[in-house]
């Protein structure tokens, strides 16, 4: 029996509610698929630094770099300013592990009320490939003259070519299962150079690709058609900030973005990949059991993907889509009563079934 060795990192707020809960349904998936899991816990939080002083401690990134996968709550919470708890975990994990891709689907499920007009459950279905090691989130620059009143703040984008083909060849293999339709994000009509850059790399990896459709179009109006068109799209690529901002309105244009799930993906497997929910920490409800599990039960399906677990990824994403049909254990953000645990139980409960319905392989 494969047993798979994952590194739990829950991190702040709801983060320690809802990964408790995706565990739950992983086992029991697991039960179901023939594996098993060996889970290593690790407190590394803004609890952590506010009594440490650092989010992990200095050999941290050692003590899980020969996992098979890292399994992430949500990182954040009131009195550890962002930039903190961000470039103190998140980042040095995705950067020294070269999760170069940010991978976050957008799908309209049945039970869920989009709040666009007139879109029906599988109506919008596409995802977002964010590029995640580079890009406009880079730490260089600083400050001059710092605290007078001639006070000067710089900070550089930086977009390789290795970075930039690599993300996107990533995109178009994706969509080479899907439609075969990429969308870029670009902004070269105001960013004078790293943007014209990306452009020139898009037009040269879609050369690789003959029939396939692409198009692109600037930030600005690409997240106007997020909402008045998301029909559209299939397989959308985008810098490290584009891409940030595009997977969180993704998920608010299917209800919620409490089922997002993400992977930051190094799809060489040569470091272990991270998933988390798109969801933050949101302390105003955590401890009350009312967080919507979903999108980390939705990352941990994405996890089993990415080690080659495909049929039980797919019996966990349908019993999700199953229950949130049903609409009897929906949490508060999708119109319901239901708590964490009652959500949870109802998805692990609908696993049998759907395993039982599946295809032999």
């Amino acid at each position: 029996m494969t047993t798979y060795s994952i590194a739990v990192i829950p991190g702040d707020g709801i983060g320690n509610e809802v990964v408790p809960e995706a565990q739950r349904v992983l086992e029991a998936a697991s039960r179901i698929g023939g594996f098993s899991f060996d889970w290593t816990h690790y407190d590394w939080s803004c609890e952590r630094f506010a009594k440490t002083g650092a989010m992990m401690p200095a050999d941290g990134l050692q003590q899980i770099r020969h996992k098979d996968a890292i399994f992430l709550g949500a990182v954040g919470f009131p009195g550890v300013p962002d930039h903190v708890s961000l470039w103190g975990l998140l980042i040095p994990i995705r950067r020294s592990f070269h999760q170069y891709v940010n991978l976050r689907p957008v799908k309209l499920l049945a039970g869920v009320e989009s709040p666009l007009k007139g879109r029906e459950a599988g109506s919008i279905d596409f995802y977002v490939v964010r590029e995640n090691n580079e890009g406009e989130y880079s730490s260089i620059g600083g400050r001059l003259y710092e605290g007078l009143e001639d006070e000067l703040v710089m900070q550089q984008s930086i977009f390789t070519r290795r970075g930039c083909d690599r993300v996107m060849r990533y995109a178009f293999e994706l969509a080479k299962g899907r439609k075969q339709h990429v969308t870029s994000a670009t902004k070269s009509n105001g960013i004078s150079h790293t943007m014209p850059y990306w452009d020139e790399r898009f037009a040269a990896i879609s050369k690789e690709y003959p029939g396939f459709t692409t198009d692109q179009f600037h930030i600005d109006i690409l997240t106007a058609h997020f909402v008045r068109n998301p029909d559209w799209f299939d397989v959308v690529v985008a810098s490290n900030l584009f891409g940030d901002i595009l997977s969180d309105l993704g998920p608010a244009v299917v209800g919620s973005i409490g089922i997002a799930p993400g992977g930051n993906i190094n799809p060489e497997k040569d470091y272990p990949s991270m998933f988390e929910p798109v969801h933050g920490s949101a302390p105003d409800i955590a401890g009350k059991g009312v967080a919507n599990p979903i999108g980390q039960i939705w990352s941990g399906a994405m996890m089993l993907r990415h080690l080659g677990e495909e049929a039980t990824a797919a019996a966990i994403e349908k019993a999700i889509e199953d229950v949130l049909a049903r609409r009897d254990s929906l949490t508060r953000d999708l119109g319901g009563t239901a708590g964490t645990r009652e959500l949870t139980d109802a998805i692990i409960g609908a696993l049998p079934s759907v395993a039982a319905r599946a295809p032999a392989a």
